[in-house]
């Protein structure tokens, strides 16, 4: 079920389809989620990732789930999807095997909602190399960033208000580490960031770690250190214009002028310029964003070496420029008290309610603003996603739905990969091509809906076709008629 949209060039999946056993590693720069003395895994599946949702309550935000699973052993396909609240896929794209993708969503491009996302591939300490790519809502790409020789790395692919993307970077240089009894010409591994012009690829600023954020900042050590002391893994603009920076092997966040580069402070870590009161401390953080004026939203994954397994969360804390303290204002935590290793992230939704991934324990949750648990889901065992959205989304794939028998004629399946609007399917049916009659009906469910026919009927038919229906019974799209193929 390739979406018939463009794909992302094959001569770079070709260089790094031979990665496909880091991908869970990659985020974290932690080790693979399966040994490598593990039997091989069973046959891939001709279907994305499933996903089975566990709690569905009331007070959910209206929306779609964006997710892009990934994982170590290549069990089913993968890629982005959409799916709705019963975790019926609406849209996948497949990519190929040992290539990823990360930072699904909707994003605003030129004044018109489109999908993004990265795709590419990683190395084994957490760094990748891609490309961003830009869909609109026929799901085909109308933009790309980066390049393979580029290293736009995996973490980040946000879009800006002034049409442009802030996206990340990875490189490493010669770097004098004797001040902490390194040697003096190690190669170090430095993140960086770019923010670029979509439209015409000029790059507006462009920033590195190692100019600004010395190696005794880091909480790492040994080699780790010297592949990625800093590990950035997200960039956003803050609510007056400078960027917002997280740094998961430095335990901080930093906020950054946007016109001259320096650092205008730091919170949390070594040399944190303010003061965190009691709960508001973190380390191994991701997806540090902006929650409105001086309060800022973090997943605070808890991980230390010294304090291993604590429990995973989400904090919101408020800074005080003026006094230097920064205090915990609220707080989630899953209800089964996670520990997440690497990856996750939240995202704020028009409700107030937040949707948050648990990262490398492959759960998905949503909670009200009063911290109610509203909705659930599990991806399969040793998948995980990186961040994971919910949006309003209406798309329209330029083909048509399609239609083909099952083997036995008992049922056909209907298929329209990214139409939204669809709640019934119409079964057409005949001897030839112009006497095609209704012969069966079925509700939407999902992107792959198994119809099943009247007893004897099947095996007398020629020709198929099939209408997509809205929730007022409209023909919203029809199949080709085709062969029924015995």
């Amino acid at each position: 079920m390739k979406n018939p949209s463009p794909s992302v060039p094959r001569s770079l999946l070709a260089r790094v389809a031979w990665l496909a056993v880091c991908v869970l590693a990659l985020i974290a720069g932690a080790t693979p989620a399966v040994a490598a003395d593990e039997p091989p895994p069973p046959p891939r599946e001709q279907r994305p990732a499933p996903v089975t949702v566990q709690t569905l309550r009331p007070g959910t935000a209206p929306g779609l789930l964006f997710l892009a699973p990934q994982s170590t052993r290549d069990v089913y396909l993968h890629g982005p999807q959409i799916l709705d609240n019963q975790g019926r896929p609406i849209w996948f794209h497949e990519i190929d095997e040992g290539a990823f993708a990360t930072n699904f969503r909707v994003q605003t491009y030129r004044g018109q909602e489109v999908l993004t996302w990265w795709e590419g591939g990683a190395n084994n300490t957490g760094q990748g190399w891609g490309v961003g790519y830009i869909a609109d809502k026929n799901y085909q790409i109308i933009a790309t960033v980066g390049a393979p020789d580029d290293r736009l790395d995996f973490h980040e692919f946000r879009l800006t208000e002034r049409g442009t993307a802030l996206v990340m970077l990875f490189r490493t240089r010669p770097y004098d580490l004797t001040p902490i009894g390194g040697p003096p010409d190690a190669n170090m591994g430095e993140s960086g960031f770019r923010e670029v012009d979509v439209a015409t690829g000029e790059v507006i600023r462009e920033w590195w770690s190692l100019d600004h954020v010395p190696p005794t900042e880091s909480y790492v050590t040994g080699s780790v250190l010297e592949k990625s002391y800093f590990h950035m893994n997200s960039v956003a603009l803050d609510v007056d214009g400078h960027y917002l920076l997280s740094a998961r092997h430095t335990n901080t966040v930093y906020k950054v002028h946007r016109q001259t580069g320096e650092i205008i402070w730091r919170l949390g870590g070594r040399r944190s310029d303010f003061q965190l009161d009691d709960g508001a401390t973190f380390s191994g953080q991701h997806d540090a964003e902006p929650e409105g004026r001086n309060i800022y939203r973090i997943f605070d994954n808890a991980l230390t070496e010294s304090q291993p397994g604590n429990e995973s969360r989400v904090i919101w804390l408020k800074v005080d420029p003026l006094r230097k303290v920064a205090k915990l204002v609220r707080e989630v935590r899953h209800p089964e008290r996670m520990s997440v290793e690497a990856e996750g992230g939240s995202f704020r939704l028009p409700n107030h309610n937040t949707i948050v991934s648990w990262g490398r324990s492959g759960r998905v949750s949503e909670f009200t603003a009063s911290g109610s648990l509203v909705f659930d889901a599990a991806l399969p065992p040793t998948h995980s996603t990186y961040r994971a959205y919910r949006f309003r989304w209406h798309g329209r794939p330029l083909t048509g739905p399609t239609v083909t028998l099952a083997g036995d004629g008992t049922t056909v399946n209907a298929v329209w990969n990214g139409a939204t609007g669809v709640a019934r399917w119409r079964v057409l049916g005949g001897r030839t091509e112009t006497s095609l009659r209704p012969i069966a009906n079925a509700a939407w469910n999902g992107l792959d809906t198994s119809i099943g026919l009247p007893d004897g009927v099947g095996m007398g038919l020629n020709y198929l076709q099939v209408q997509a229906l809205d929730n007022c019974s409209r023909v919203i799209g029809t199949s080709p008629v085709t062969p029924a193929g015995h």
